[in-house]
Parts: structure tokens; sequence; C-alpha cells
């Protein structure tokens, strides 16, 4: 029996349908789902925040003494690409991990009408985990060999393996298989689908940077009041600031909350053209309604 509320994912959609829709999934389905994210993705977003302000104080302090930098400037570079690195593997596993349960959420969501349970989701983000980190690795080396060549065939793979996770996900394939399916997913469809990406990704940067400016005000402020001292490298203390901090870290934060825009949305597009290219959702209405009929 399905709730009055539940959303039909398995159906054809245009481009006005999928912002509509995505935006609906989360006004009705908020509280399960952010909640169900920040029991798995929570300790490892505590840690890229701590990380961060930790790499924040460590670049005040460095940037604070030229005289060090000049003397040992390999020193330097070395501190810098490390915690680079470390920030690096933090964000790549926690948005491993978003994406992840919020794939798995909708699956549930899908197969239980509405009514998606935590502890499943939970099951299978721990038991493909490595499974997305290498299928990650290899979209984001094609993509980037795709960039070296002038940027188109880097923004078209990237457009056509943006189905990977939810190929992934809601056919259980292999990465092999969810690589090649990706491309004849697509196939007649990449134009529309790069449209509806491009419109869901100005709209999230537009609504991450609305939420960035106090964080931009603040730095300006401070930095005009600071450089008219005598000690220029005063400036960076501003990484120090607990205002600029704080700031910095609700950006961050809804920023993070933000990026569950164009997950939903892509999973409104590979059912798009799922149905359009194989009927699924179709096939199993008509399945369902033959059932029913045989039971009365």
């Amino acid at each position: 029996m399905e709730t009055n509320n539940f959303i039909e994912f398995k159906k054809e959609r245009d481009l006005g349908a999928i912002i509509t829709d995505t935006f609906k999934f989360i006004r009705e389905n908020w509280k399960e789902y952010f909640l169900t994210v920040l029991k798995i993705v929570g300790p490892i977003l505590l840690v890229g925040l701590v990380v961060l302000v930790l790499y924040m104080f460590t670049m005040s302090d460095i940037f604070s003494e030229i005289d060090k930098i000049d003397a040992n400037p390999i020193g330097f570079l070395s501190n810098i690409f490390s915690w680079i690195f470390v920030l690096m593997f933090v964000y790549v596993l926690m948005y491993t991990l978003l994406s992840m349960s919020s794939l798995y959420f909708i699956k549930s969501y899908i197969e239980h009408n509405g009514k998606p349970i935590f502890s499943e989701v939970k099951d299978n983000v721990l038991k493909n985990i490595w499974k997305f980190l290498r299928l990650g690795f290899l979209v984001t080396l094609t993509t980037l060999f795709g960039m070296v060549f002038c940027y188109l065939p880097g923004i078209y793979l990237l457009t056509v393996l943006s189905l990977a996770t939810s190929i992934m996900v809601f056919e259980d394939k292999n990465i092999g298989d969810t690589f090649s399916h990706s491309f004849t997913l697509i196939k007649g469809e990449w134009w529309n689908t790069f449209g509806v990406l491009i419109v869901v990704w100005i709209l999230l940067m537009m609504l991450s940077q609305a939420f960035s400016i106090p964080a931009i005000i603040y730095q300006f402020i401070k930095m005009g009041t600071v450089m008219g001292g005598d000690d220029p490298t005063e400036v960076f203390s501003i990484f120090k600031d607990p205002i600029y901090l704080a700031l910095n870290i609700g950006s961050y934060i809804f920023q993070f909350i933000l990026y569950s825009i164009p997950l939903i949305s892509t999973v409104f597009i590979y059912f798009d053209l799922n149905e359009q290219k194989n009927l699924t959702g179709t096939f199993e209405k008509i399945e369902s309604l033959g059932t029913s009929n045989t039971e009365e």
C-alpha cells in the first residue's frame, strides 16, 4: 500500500518536473532523509570540520612567519601539501558516504513504498563503500583525462558518468558494467541530460554562494581593519578569528546539505532515461495490475 505522499521515481519527466520533484522529495522527506545522512556521515563530517579548523590555524601560523618560509621553502610546501592531502582524503570519504546514503535511502524509499528502513540503508552503505570508492576513482581519472583535451571531452564524460552511481545502486552492477551502461543509457539524450545538470548546478552554486556572503563580508571588514597596521602578516590572523571560523563552518555545513540537491536530481534523471529506454516502471505497473486482478 503506497503512502499518500509517495513520489513515483520510475517515470519520464521533463526538466521542470525533475527540479520540482527534487525539492518536493526533500520537502516531504527531509526529517528521515537528513537523520539518515547524519547518522551515517555525521562522524566523518565532524572529523572534516575539525581538520578544516586545524588547517586554518596552521595556515595562520605558517604565513605569519615569512622569514621561516624563506629559510625553508621545501618544508613550507611539504606542510601545505600534507594538509591538502588530509583534507582531500576526508572530503572524498565524506562526499562518497553522502552519495551512498542518499542513493540507498531513495532505493529503500522506492522498495518500501515511501517508508525507507535505516538499517537497510546503513548495511548497503557499509557493504558497498569500497566499490563506490573504486568507481569514484575511475570516474575522476577518466574525466581528468578527458579534460586534458580542451575540456570538451571531459565535460562530455562527466555528464555521461554522472549516471554511474545511480546505475550501480539501482541495477546492482559491477564497476565495469556500470561504466559501460552509462554510455548506453545516455545515448541520444546527452544534451537533455547536460541541460538538466547545468540548471541544477547553477541553482546549487547560487544558493551556496548566498550562504558564503556573511563570511566574505566579515573577511573584507576584518582585513580592512588589519591592513592599516604596521605588521602586514597580521592579516593572516583572521584564520584564527572565532567569528570567521564559525561563519565558514556554517557555510561548509550548508554546502554539504545542498549537495543533496544534485544527487537526488541525478536519480530522477536516471529513472527518466531508464523509462525512455526500457519502460521499467511501466512494465512493473502492468505486472502489479495483473497480480491484483488475479488475487481478486
